[in-house]
């Protein structure tokens, strides 16, 4: 079987540095120029192009294999990638400049790479050194302080299409020694480019990291700036077996508030298609978002079923936020706010819907028994409850993503966690849910939904 006439393998593999390898070497822009210059000659359905791992020819990258026929190049740059496509994968005619011609010479160079590949490894093995991948993750905090200071004097847009890293520090009010290492150091991780002493912003920064772009997400991302200093109590926090700084979020002011909605409402927006579909909206009527944050589903829903009408359950100056939203997207008619701890709110018996989403998990299991109980009071016969969460697996030793988010609960709240999918459906079962069911969806978090009495 072959469902593509060419399949292009380009080796993308990052190895430690110092040592020859092809994403060293630009691979990267080289796959990105071969798909968009695969895609503007036609040719998206007979040439499928996959990223690889090592070629065995690193000193010469980047590497890329052309099948069916088996052809080989090295060397190629993003200013060969259209002469390529155009010369083998639309008219069969491979690029013989950048082919290389001799297969005894290839193997050689594979074994010669292969062996001092291995015998490094018996190096570093004898050595005791730790593992790469390992020595990385200690070290991750570099580079996300990097990015995370970037973003907290925004850099990025300081930088804009050109700047000098003075000029950039003019217009950041910083020192213009340590924002050219803080520019230099972005640059070295892609965020930047450099050219004759002037910094610009790379495709990532200028669509999501400036001011002026129609994807800014500074706002979202400056939660995560906000975060930092919690997670650095985490000894102190496991220790304790709480947090150990701060109120939580009603007592943190409004910069915290803006940044944690702002953040909230970019991860809605992403995930509202999967949940529309999952949840459906046929027969809902009246839906109740409990801390419903910008509103970003109750939007949603109420966009998918011009007849519901909802509302969002929140704090005061939450509310007020979620109200803007609502306004702009052009449904208050039938999305309102209700001001309301969703601790002790009692709510009427008056929806087929009640949404929890992102909230379960900074209560602890007690005060999510309540809220369920609550939720379950709050719907009529034949409603549904949907709590949206990262939801653990029975052992709670993941996913991954699950397991490192209680711990950003155990470093921001009294006593929230991450809780499985046994948890959830002995509370629901408790409250008076049947047909308690798991759903999957794509990322990192999912539904529990339970149908009430």
């Amino acid at each position: 079987m072959q469902p593509f006439h060419y399949h292009v393998f380009v080796c993308d593999q990052q190895k430690a540095e110092g040592l020859p390898c092809c994403a060293a070497r630009g691979s990267a822009t080289v796959i990105d120029a071969i798909r968009k210059e695969v895609a503007v000659q036609g040719l998206g359905d007979t040439v499928q192009i996959t990223a690889c791992g090592s070629l065995g020819l690193c000193e010469n990258g980047p590497n890329m294999v052309v099948y069916p026929e088996g052809v080989w190049y090295s060397g190629v740059t993003p200013d060969d990638v259209p002469e390529l496509v155009r010369s083998h994968l639309k008219d069969g005619s491979p690029l013989t400049r950048l082919a290389r011609r001799d297969p005894d010479t290839v193997r050689a160079e594979i074994a010669g790479n292969r062996d001092r590949y291995v015998a490094s490894l018996r190096a570093k093995d004898a050595a005791g050194s730790l593992p790469d991948d390992f020595t990385q993750t200690i070290r991750g905090y570099q580079e996300s302080r990097v990015v995370l200071t970037a973003i907290e004097l925004d850099a990025f847009s300081a930088v804009g299409g050109g700047r000098t890293a003075t000029d950039a520090a003019r217009v950041m009010g910083s020192d213009p020694r340590a924002t050219e290492m803080l520019l230099n150091a972005l640059t070295s991780m892609k965020l930047l480019e450099k050219k004759a002493g002037v910094f610009a912003n790379t495709p990532v920064g200028a669509r999501f990291l400036t001011s002026d772009a129609r994807d800014d997400a500074r706002a979202a991302l400056m939660h995560s700036v906000h975060l930092w200093s919690r997670w650095s109590t985490l000894t102190d926090c496991v220790r304790t077996g709480t947090a150990v700084s701060a109120a939580e979020s009603a007592g943190r002011g409004a910069a915290w508030t803006e940044s944690f909605i702002a953040a909230m409402d970019r991860n809605a927006r992403e995930r509202v298609p999967h949940v529309v579909r999952a949840v459906g909206v046929e027969g809902t009527s009246r839906m109740l978002d409990v801390g419903g944050g910008s509103g970003a589903y109750s939007i949603a829903f109420a966009t998918a079923n011009p007849s519901l009408q909802a509302d969002i359950l929140d704090l005061e100056a939450v509310c007020a936020i979620a109200a803007g939203h609502v306004e702009r997207a052009g449904v208050s008619d039938r999305v309102k706010t209700r001001v309301g701890d969703l601790r002790t709110a009692a709510i009427a018996r008056e929806y087929d819907l009640v949404w929890v989403s992102a909230i379960c998990h900074m209560l602890s299991p007690a005060e999510n028994v309540d809220l369920i109980r609550r939720c379950h009071d709050a719907l009529r016969p034949g409603g549904r409850l949907v709590i949206q969460e990262f939801i653990l697996d029975p052992d709670k030793a993941g996913p991954r993503s699950a397991a490192l988010f209680a711990l950003n609960m155990l470093v921001g709240t009294a006593a929230g966690n991450s809780y499985s999918s046994d948890e959830y459906r002995a509370w629901l079962e408790r409250a008076g849910f049947h047909d308690v069911r798991q759903v999957r969806l794509p990322g990192p978090s999912g539904l529990m939904i339970g149908q009430a009495d």
